[in-house]
């Protein structure tokens, strides 16, 4: 139902410059280094609706209290040290100092190669982790184990099997989705339109193409949200995930051999697919494997594993294009399919029993 509602929004989403364009009148061109209005008052639009949902949340949703027991063990301190203080704390200082060290060594070289300078956010994030990680050393070697970072690092490291093993699912499928998003626009207004300048009809009507297939491939999602059950109940979910970034895959490299706009609409069927399981397989895998107590920390660890490769994504897929296809943004979508299918061959290693995490 999440893939259902969140394809059915993203329809809507996709179409709005081409209804402010075709139904509104509004221009979708513009001066070099202007947005077309078409795209502005959609970002407008977006905007308000954003701030509207977000308010009916906060001011709608009731919260409830936790339980006298739930309380009292988030208010006793001793309850809530660890058991082995000795252990992780050398474990998290040795890992706080490799972290940074690698902040250290990764920053040099960008530094003294002269690379893109958004390869420091990388380092920024080594650099974060590690310094948790120390602090948390820090704090246990003063007897303050029941600290809250400290509770968050041990999680962290500590994370079940199954888990761990859907991070790397993860990581490769968004990688790919980040690809997509940043780098269709250029592909196809350059590799099929023939056009790389904004202020030509030619690159705009490529990008309103951009704009519908990115509404269908949402208009998919919604209704293969609803058979992926059905699929998964005949094989398994591994499987069912499986075929479906296999499908997002070939939807991808599949904008390569394409010269026809037309035919990029059979591209996203496949891309419609991976998507509508991406939003939901992964967390039902995910859901069995985690203790009850820990399941909302771990739930949103678990989408560590979407920011991270959207962060890694935004550095260095621009060193690629530049560096090794030659401004050619096509290859960035080949790129993106070939790692969804990475990340539907690694489905394959998921341990989907229940599990409890290590304590």
């Amino acid at each position: 139902m999440q893939s259902f509602f969140i394809g059915i929004g993203a329809i809507v989403a996709s179409f709005l410059p081409w209804i402010f364009t075709n139904w509104l009148d509004i221009s979708n061109t513009a001066e070099a280094g202007t947005i077309p209005d078409s795209v502005k008052y959609s970002f407008y639009l977006g905007a308000a609706m954003l701030f509207l949902t977000v308010m009916w949340t906060v001011f709608s949703t009731k919260e409830y209290p936790p339980d006298a027991e739930t309380e009292s063990q988030l208010t006793n301190r001793e309850k809530r040290k660890l058991d082995n203080e000795q252990f992780y704390r050398k474990k998290f200082f040795d890992i706080g100092l490799l972290l940074l060290s690698i902040s250290a060594v990764f920053s040099a070289v960008i530094y003294f190669l002269s690379l893109e300078k958004e390869l420091y956010v990388l380092t920024f994030g080594f650099a974060v982790f590690g310094i948790a990680h120390v602090l948390a050393a820090i704090y246990i070697s003063q007897g303050r184990s029941y600290l809250g970072l400290v509770s968050i690092v041990k999680d962290f490291n500590t994370m079940p099997k199954t888990m761990l093993q859907l991070a790397y699912v993860q990581f490769f499928s968004w990688f790919a989705l980040f690809a997509m998003w940043i780098y269709t626009t250029p592909a196809v207004t350059s590799y099929i339109f023939k056009s790389s300048d904004p202020t030509t009809a030619a690159y705009n009507d490529g990008a309103d193409l951009v704009g519908l297939l990115f509404g269908v491939y949402n208009g998919i999602a919604a209704l293969a949200a609803l058979l992926l059950p059905v699929l998964a109940k005949y094989t398994s979910r591994r499987v069912t995930h499986l075929i479906a970034l296999a499908c997002g895959g070939a939807g991808l490299i599949s904008f390569y051999f394409i010269s026809d706009p037309q035919m990029l609409w059979f591209s996203m069927l496949g891309v419609g697919i991976a998507w509508a399981s991406i939003l939901s397989v992964p967390y039902a895998m995910l859901s069995g494997s985690l203790p009850a107590e820990k399941m909302g920390y771990y739930m949103g660890v678990f989408n560590f594993f979407i920011v991270i490769p959207q962060i890694i994504a935004g550095t260095v897929l621009g060193l690629m294009l530049n560096h090794f296809f030659n401004g050619e943004s096509i290859y960035i979508l080949v790129t993106g399919g070939i790692s969804m299918i990475i990340a539907g061959l690694l489905c394959l290693r998921v341990d989907e029993r229940d599990e409890v995490a290590i304590s």
